[in-house]
C-alpha cells in the first residue's frame, strides 16, 4: 500500500471515530454543562484541567518514543512494553505525591480535591491503555484505536444521562472518567492480545536510562503544551473561583473538540513522517506542504464563522448562565485557527528527530503564558486568559514554522501567501453571508456556510492537480 493509501485509510478511520466522539463529547458536555451549572461544571474542568497537566508526568513521552522506535524496528515491541509499563508504575507513585503537596497547598475545597484525585486515577489508567495503542499506531491498525475512542465517548455520553436520570452529584462525573478509561484499557487490552500477540516480559533496567533520555523532550514539550494550555485555568481557579473556570472552560471545551481535525491526521500522519525522513526528504517535504495547505483552507474559515455565530452556539449548547463565554470563545477560537496552520511544522519536527527544539519552543510559550496570565487575569479575569492563550499559540506557531524554514523543511512563501488570499476571500465572503442571514436556524446557518465556502473554494481554484491526483490515490482510484 503506497503511503498516500495508508495515511488515506489511518485518517479515514481516525476521522470517523473522531467525529462520532466529538459529537458524543458534544452533546455529553452540553447535558453535563447544563446540569451541574457553571460553578458545579468548573469544577470538573478544574480537576480534568489540573491532572492533564500531572499527567504528562506518568507518560514523560514514553509513548510518543514508543510509537517511532516501534513503527522503526518491530523487534522492539516487547521491550518497550515491560519496560514502560514497570517505569509508569513508578511515575505514577511520583506524580501522585505531587499532586497531593499542590492541592494542599492550594486552598481547595475537600470537594474539589476529591474531584482531582478520582480523576487522576482515571489518567493513570488511561497512560496504560495508550501503551497498547501507541504500539497499534506503530503497527499502522487505526481502526482499533478508532474503537477505543468511540468507546470513551459512548460510556461517557450515557454514563452523564445516567446520572442526571438520577440526580447524581458532581464527584459521580468524575468518577465516570474511571469507568471511561477503565472500560477502555479492558478493550485494547483484549485487542492487543487477540490481534497482535501476547506480550512477552522483557524487563532490562539497563534500558530504562537511554530510553528516558531519549524520551524526556518528548514529554517535556508535552508537559510544557499542558501548562500553557491549563494553566490559566487553574489560576483562575485560584484567583477567581470555580464560577469563573466554568465560564472559560465552556468556551474552552468546545475549542477542543474543533481539534479533532489536526489530531486524528497527526496520530496516522507520525509514523508515515518518521520513516520518509529516513528514506526520502522529497517526499517528507511534500507531504508536510500539503498537510499544511489543507489545514489552512479549514482552519480558516472556522475562525471567521465561529466569530459570527459565537452567541448562538453559546445560548444553543450551553444556554443562558453561560453568556459571559461568548466573548471568550470568539477569542479562543482563533488559537485553533494557529493550531490548525501549525500542525504539520510540530509533527515534522518530531519526525526528523528534533523534539528538542519542540521542547524549548514550548517552554518559552510556557513563560510566556505564565507571566502574563499573572498580570491580566486579575484585572481582565477569562477575557485576559482568552487573550493569552491566543498570544502564545501565535507565538509557538510562528516560531515553530520559522525552525522548520532555517532547517531547510520549508515550502514556496509566495505560493503559499496566494493560497492564504484566496482562502481569506472565500471566509470573507461566507461570513457576510452568515451575517446578512444571522437570524436563520444555525444548523441551518453552518451547512449553507460550508456549501458556499468550499463553492468559492473551487471557483478560485485553489485545489490543484496535484492535490486532485492526491485524493485519487487516498481513495484508491490512482490511475
Amino acid at each position: 500500500m503506497s503511503q498516500l493509501k495508508t495515511i488515506g485509510k489511518n485518517s479515514a478511520a481516525l476521522f470517523v471515530a473522531q467525529i462520532l466522539s466529538y459529537v458524543l463529547a458534544f452533546f455529553y458536555t452540553l447535558y453535563m454543562a447544563r446540569y451541574l451549572g457553571a460553578d458545579g461544571y468548573g469544577s470538573i474542568s478544574l480537576a480534568v484541567s489540573l491532572t492533564g497537566i500531572f499527567g504528562i508526568l506518568v507518560d514523560m513521552g514514553l509513548n510518543t518514543l514508543l510509537i517511532r522506535e516501534v513503527a522503526r524496528d518491530k523487534s522492539k515491541t516487547n521491550k518497550f512494553i515491560s519496560n514502560t509499563a514497570i517505569m509508569k508504575v513508578i511515575l505514577s507513585l511520583v506524580t501522585l505525591g505531587a499532586i497531593y503537596i499542590f492541592v494542599n497547598l492550594s486552598g481547595y475545597s475537600e470537594l474539589v480535591k476529591t474531584l482531582i484525585y478520582v480523576v487522576y486515577l482515571s489518567v493513570v489508567i488511561g497512560s496504560y491503555s495508550n501503551i497498547f495503542n501507541a504500539v497499534i499506531q506503530a503497527e499502522e491498525k487505526m481502526e482499533y484505536v478508532s474503537v477505543s475512542t468511540i468507546i470513551s465517548g459512548l460510556v461517557m455520553f450515557f454514563g452523564t444521562l445516567i446520572g442526571i436520570y438520577y440526580s447524581w452529584d458532581v464527584v459521580y462525573f468524575a468518577a465516570l472518567y474511571v469507568i471511561s478509561n477503565g472500560l477502555n484499557f479492558i478493550y485494547i487490552s483484549i485487542i492487543y492480545f487477540w490481534k497482535f500477540n501476547v506480550p512477552q516480559i522483557d524487563v532490562d533496567f539497563g534500558f530504562w536510562k537511554p530510553v528516558l533520555k531519549e524520551a524526556w523532550p518528548f514529554g517535556l514539550t508535552s508537559l510544557s503544551g499542558q501548562l500553557y494550555t491549563y494553566v490559566d485555568t487553574v489560576i483562575i481557579s485560584l484567583m477567581q473561583g470555580t464560577l469563573v473556570v466554568g465560564w472559560y472552560s465552556a468556551a474552552y471545551r468546545l475549542i477542543i473538540t474543533l481539534l479533532f481535525v489536526p489530531t486524528a491526521v497527526n496520530i496516522a500522519i507520525f509514523p508515515v513522517m518518521s520513516r520518509l525522513y529516513t528514506s526520502s526528504k522529497e517526499s517528507l517535504l511534500l507531504v508536510n506542504e500539503r498537510y499544511f495547505k489543507y489545514m489552512l483552507i479549514l482552519g480558516v474559515p472556522l475562525g471567521f464563522g465561529t466569530v459570527v455565530l459565537a452567541d448562538k452556539i453559546i445560548l444553543l449548547i450551553f444556554g443562558t448562565e453561560y453568556i459571559p463565554s461568548i466573548i471568550a470563545l470568539q477569542i479562543l477560537i482563533w488559537t485553533t485557527v494557529f493550531t490548525f496552520i501549525g500542525a504539520s511544522f510540530v509533527q515534522l519536527l518530531q519526525s526528523i528527530n528534533k523534539q528538542l527544539i519542540l521542547t524549548k519552543i514550548s517552554f518559552i510559550c510556557l513563560v510566556i503564558n505564565v507571566i502574563l496570565n499573572l498580570f491580566l487575569i486579575p484585572k481582565y479575569s477569562y477575557i485576559g486568559a482568552s487573550a493569552v492563550t491566543l498570544v502564545t499559540e501565535i507565538i509557538l506557531v510562528s516560531y515553530t514554522i520559522f525552525i522548520c524554514f532555517k532547517l531547510g523543511y520549508g515550502f514556496d512563501i509566495n505560493k503559499n501567501v496566494k493560497i492564504l488570499l484566496k482562502v481569506l476571500f472565500a471566509s470573507l465572503i461566507m461570513s457576510a453571508f452568515l451575517l446578512y442571514f444571522a437570524y436563520l436556524n444555525l444548523f441551518l446557518l453552518v451547512v449553507i456556510g460550508i456549501i458556499l465556502y468550499f463553492v468559492i473554494i473551487y471557483l478560485v481554484k485553489i485545489i490543484d492537480d496535484v492535490d486532485k491526483q492526491m485524493f485519487r490515490e487516498l481513495i484508491g482510484r490512482s490511475e
